[in-house]
């Protein structure tokens, strides 16, 4: 599964959504769809949006988890 990594890296930076909304071209609504993963897409230039406002690359905002099997097969 990939999330984005933007709570953690807001509150490194004592950023909040609204804060981030008035330092970016980003919206305050896209911002608050990221910030809690509700996002199935991102664009370029969001990304680089995002990358300026918080001074890191893509791989610090970009994580990938491992899908967790539900109803795993039983071994015999």
């Amino acid at each position: 599964m990939i999330k984005l990594n933007l709570p953690v890296l807001f509150a490194q930076r004592g950023i909040r959504v609204a804060d981030a909304d008035r330092m970016s071209k980003l919206g305050r609504s896209t911002l608050y769809r990221m910030y809690n993963n509700e996002v199935t897409r991102i664009d370029f230039d969001s990304l680089n949006e995002l990358c300026k406002l918080l001074d890191c690359t893509p791989g610090d905002i970009i994580l990938y988890e491992e899908d967790c099997e539900e109803g795993g097969s039983e071994e015999s």
